[in-house]
């Protein structure tokens, strides 16, 4: 018998629900296959069950929404962060990103900070591929929707990558920290931040704070 405990961070019932019927057909169809599921609904929670995996290594696949209600304290802000944490603590385990964001910014920087062994557009998917998409993971193989595939033959070496700290910029300025705050909440000075700022709104093209949190949001950078 071949069992697979797996991990599903999912805060949509609906996609939850297709994993499990997925993961049921593919068990029906194979003799001795046996998933046992756990769910997390949001960052909390999830950061949780990844610490416990670590500490029992009995984790086999992560099924990871990127777009998550936050932490509570704010340290982690969406799956993305998730993500980053399990290539930390858990790096054998397989990573399967489930995204409704297809642009090219925020796919490039799905693999540079997660590097998922599977991604999965959600937009591109009916439950024959979700099932086809899984079995390929199960068989070590990685899988991309067509999304993904689109955006890795257009890939240049110049795509927008945001790094942690200005993803923190935008998310806290966004929900109503002061630029003065920032510098006891982030390791640089208070010009520094001033400085990522400005660039920032140079990326996305805004002329106002607003619209640079609109155009961040609308990215999926927040």
């Amino acid at each position: 018998m071949s069992k697979y405990n797996i991990l599903i961070i999912e805060d949509h019932p609906l996609i939850i629900e297709a994993y499990k019927n997925a993961l049921e057909r593919i068990k029906s169809k194979n003799d001795g296959l046996e998933f046992n599921i756990t769910i997390a609904n949001n960052c909390d929670d999830a950061y949780l069950e990844i610490i416990q995996a670590e500490k029992k290594q009995n984790l086999d696949i992560i099924f990871l929404d990127i777009k998550l209600p936050p932490s509570k304290g704010g340290e982690i802000i969406s799956g993305e962060d998730i993500g980053i944490k399990i290539r930390a603590l858990l790096p054998s385990v397989k990573v399967v990103v489930a995204t409704t964001y297809n642009d090219n910014y925020r796919i490039n920087n799905i693999f540079k900070n997660v590097n998922p062994d599977g991604f999965l557009v959600k937009n591109d998917l009916d439950p024959k591929e979700l099932i086809f998409a899984i079995e390929n993971i199960v068989k070590e193989m990685p899988y991309y929707s067509k999304s993904v595939i689109k955006f890795m033959r257009k890939q240049t070496s110049n795509e927008l990558l945001l790094d942690s700290i200005d993803r923190k910029i935008l998310y806290e300025l966004s929900h109503g920290s002061k630029m003065s705050e920032l510098a006891d909440i982030l390791p640089l000075s208070g010009a520094a931040i001033e400085r990522r700022k400005r660039i920032l709104k140079e990326l996305f093209n805004a002329k106002s704070d607003r619209e640079l949190f609109r155009v961040a949001e609308e990215k999926g950078f927040i």
